[in-house]
């Protein structure tokens, strides 16, 4: 059978069988035999070697760049620095939700509390409202400086260990 053209004169890869069911369609996929780039089965490159009987076995490949940063990740400087991030990060933003979560309750519970004059024509409503403002940029600056402090550091000299021991690792 020969196959329909299309308006540029190419053939198309799909043929309809005359005198057939119209569902049955083939389909003509010059790559649908390959596996795709890192799936399935390995590549020969990858597979060992197998050592001829009396030969010097080879040394051992080096790690790939996944089991480096597993080891650095199970590291114990990687969980004194993640420790430490989950320290101030966890009660942080607990406490900034909380305090959120209190000034929208209390506009909506108690209209009459945040209605209430502090000076002039500012009322609790504004002052907290504004004091919304004032605590994310406080925790920002908390943010900021316990990570310069506390963190920067020993996660630099993390990323310094891990490129040098990636340096010649497999991909």
């Amino acid at each position: 059978m020969r196959p329909k053209r299309f308006a540029d004169k190419e053939s198309s890869p799909v043929e309809k069988q005359e005198g057939r069911d119209p569902a049955t369609v083939r389909f003509d996929d010059p790559w649908y035999d390959e596996l795709a780039a890192g799936w399935g089965e390995h590549d020969q490159a990858d597979a060992p070697a197998e050592a001829a009987p009396g030969s010097v076995p080879r040394q051992q490949a080096a790690p790939s760049a996944a089991d480096i940063y597993l080891e650095v990740q199970r590291s114990p400087a990687f969980q004194e620095v993640r420790g430490r991030y989950r320290r101030f990060v966890f009660p942080a933003a607990l406490a900034f939700l909380l305090w959120y979560l209190a000034y929208v309750v209390a506009a909506t519970a108690v209209p009459g509390l945040m209605a209430r004059p502090v000076a002039g024509a500012v009322n609790v409503a504004m002052v907290a409202g504004l004091g919304q403002f004032a605590t994310t940029f406080l925790l920002t600056w908390a943010y900021a400086r316990h990570a310069r402090l506390r963190r920067d550091r020993a996660a630099l000299e993390l990323r310094w260990d891990t490129q040098e021991m990636t340096r010649g690792a497999r991909q």
